[in-house]
C-alpha cells in the first residue's frame, strides 16, 4: 500500500439473499484506492451498489470476499469494542438524513458529547462541554445551535451537526453517503465549502457517495462509476466529466438535470437498458 493512499478496497463481494432462489449482488469485485488528503466520489444510480460499499468500508456490513485496507492495516469483521473503537478513530460515517442519529429530546449537543465519551475518555465533563462548542464553531454553529433541540435546526444545521458528530473521533476519513442530496442547492453549496474547508485544514480524506454529478466537481478529486455492483470507469474527476469513455457515464451525463428540463421518473432505467 502507497504512502499516499489512506484506503483501499480489494476484490470486495457482498451479495443479499432475499428468500429461497432470489439474490441480489450488490458489490461484484470492487476494488478502489481512496489517496490521502482527497476526495473520492462514488458516483452511480439508485441500487449501483454505491451505498453497500459505503457501508462495507465503515464496518456496517461484512463482505462476502475481498479486504479493506485502511492507513496500511487491514479491518476485519469484529465484535470487540476495542477493535471496532479503533476502527471508528480512523473512519466516521456521515448521512443523508441525520435525524436517525440524534435523539428529539435532548439538545443535540448530547450527540458530541457521547462521541466524546467514547473517544476522549481524558476530558472530564467542563473539557467535552469545552470540545463540543470547539466542535460546532468548526462547522458554523453557535453555542445556541448546541443546546437547542433537533426540531428547532434546519436540515443544513442538522447535517453540520452531523459532521461535528464525525469529527468529534478525530478520524482520518469521513464518508459521505448522499450527505447534501436532501439539502437545497443553496445549503448545498454551503455545505460543500465547509467540507472543503475542513478538509484542507485536517488533512482529512473523503469518500462521497452520490447520485447527483452537479456537486461531483466541487467536490471530488477522482471519481469512480458504478453500475449493477461493479465499477464500469475510474479516472480523475476533470477525465470522467470531461472525457467519459464507458456508455454508462456518458448517459448518465446526458441525464444531469439542466435548467428547465424535468426527468421522466425512470428516464435512466430506461435508457440504460439500451446500453
Amino acid at each position: 500500500m502507497s504512502a499516499d493512499v489512506i484506503l483501499e478496497a480489494e476484490g470486495l463481494r457482498r451479495t443479499f439473499h432475499l428468500g429461497r432462489r432470489s439474490s441480489v449482488t450488490a458489490l461484484d469485485d470492487v476494488t478502489c484506492v481512496l489517496r490521502r488528503g482527497t476526495c473520492l466520489a462514488v458516483v452511480g444510480e439508485s441500487g449501483s451498489g454505491k451505498s453497500t460499499l459505503a457501508r462495507v468500508i465503515v464496518g456496517l456490513e461484512t463482505a462476502d470476499a475481498g479486504r479493506v485496507v485502511i492507513d496500511g492495516a487491514e479491518v476485519r469483521p469484529t465484535t470487540s469494542r476495542s477493535r471496532l473503537r479503533a476502527r471508528a478513530k480512523l473512519v466516521q460515517m456521515v448521512f443523508q438524513d441525520p435525524q436517525g442519529s440524534l435523539n428529539r429530546s435532548l439538545p443535540v449537543a448530547a450527540t458530541i458529547d457521547e462521541m466524546l465519551r467514547v473517544h476522549r475518555p481524558d476530558l472530564d465533563r467542563a473539557g467535552r462541554r469545552a470540545r463540543v462548542l470547539e466542535l460546532f464553531a468548526e462547522v458554523g454553529l453557535t453555542e445556541r445551535h448546541a443546546d437547542a433541540k433537533p426540531a428547532a435546526l434546519s436540515g443544513g444545521q442538522k447535517q453540520r451537526v452531523a459532521i461535528a458528530r464525525a469529527l468529534a473521533a478525530e478520524p482520518e476519513i469521513i464518508v459521505l453517503d448522499e450527505a447534501v442530496s436532501a439539502l437545497d442547492v443553496s445549503v448545498q453549496a454551503q455545505v460543500l465549502d465547509l467540507l472543503d474547508r475542513l478538509r484542507a485544514e485536517k488533512g482529512l480524506s473523503y469518500l462521497f457517495i452520490t447520485h447527483d454529478l452537479s456537486v461531483v466537481r466541487a467536490v471530488a478529486d477522482d471519481v469512480i462509476v458504478m453500475r449493477r455492483g461493479r465499477i464500469v470507469e475510474r479516472g480523475t474527476v476533470d477525465e470522467i466529466l470531461d472525457r467519459p469513455s464507458h456508455p454508462y457515464t456518458k448517459l448518465l451525463l446526458e441525464c444531469a438535470p439542466q435548467p428547465g428540463w424535468v426527468p421522466r421518473r425512470g428516464v435512466i432505467d430506461e435508457l440504460a437498458r439500451q446500453i
